[in-house]
């Protein structure tokens, strides 16, 4: 699923650059779920988007393959070959298919800033995929910032929380995209000390947006 997702959204984005409709230096990308997958899998391989916003994404195909997917008490292996996923058979019958479409297998390609949500109960994505793609891509000295909600399941249902989420992808995309300053929890990140007062900087905001 990987490298068919690269194929078709280069060629869908080549055509809107044609087209005249996207400027190619500030094209973003955003997805959530298996949206994030690929929000999070298409910067490891392509250098066409300027920024990029993933929630909740699977990163690594062969740990994934055995998580639970704690909602409805299933193994991943349930849907994994069959599913979304369409990888057919186990990694151990195909390790290098697993690599190829595993976000984290190519963490050192990433050169698109990186921002990630996830709520620490996520009943479908458990959140440690976010923290070992972050820990890794820190590591290699990527620019990513990763978000995490307390109390939140895949969808995030608290409305602070997606306050809080909805302006931080406009301040990720205002900055990656049109310019605009870096808020220094983009450029510095927020030390525990700070971080309610960051929270309320957010949730005073003046509205931006329609969507707030």
């Amino acid at each position: 699923p990987g490298p068919s997702a690269v194929e078709s959204v280069r060629a869908a984005v080549a055509r809107v650059v044609e087209m005249g409709v996207a400027d190619p230096d500030r094209v973003g990308l955003i997805g959530h779920s298996w949206g994030g997958y690929q929000a999070t899998y298409l910067p490891t391989r392509t250098d066409i988007f300027a920024a990029s916003v993933a929630g909740a994404p699977l990163t690594d195909f062969v740990s994934f393959m055995g998580a639970l997917h704690w909602n409805p008490g299933l193994p991943e292996l349930s849907h994994w070959e069959t599913g979304q996923a369409r990888m057919e058979v186990p990694f151990w019958e195909d390790p290098e298919a697993h690599r190829r479409s595993s976000p984290i297998h190519a963490v050192q390609d990433l050169e698109t800033p990186l921002l990630m949500a996830f709520g620490n109960e996520d009943g479908v994505v458990d959140w440690d995929q976010g923290t070992e793609f972050y820990n890794f891509a820190r590591r290699a000295g990527k620019q990513m910032v990763l978000l995490v909600y307390e109390g939140e399941d895949h969808g995030f249902r608290g409305e602070a929380n997606q306050i809080d989420y909805h302006r931080r992808i406009l301040e990720w995309f205002g900055h990656y995209l049109k310019g605009e300053p870096a808020p220094s929890w983009i450029t510095e990140g927020i030390e525990i000390e700070d971080l309610e007062a960051e929270r309320r900087r957010v949730a005073e905001k003046k509205k931006s947006s329609p969507l707030d």
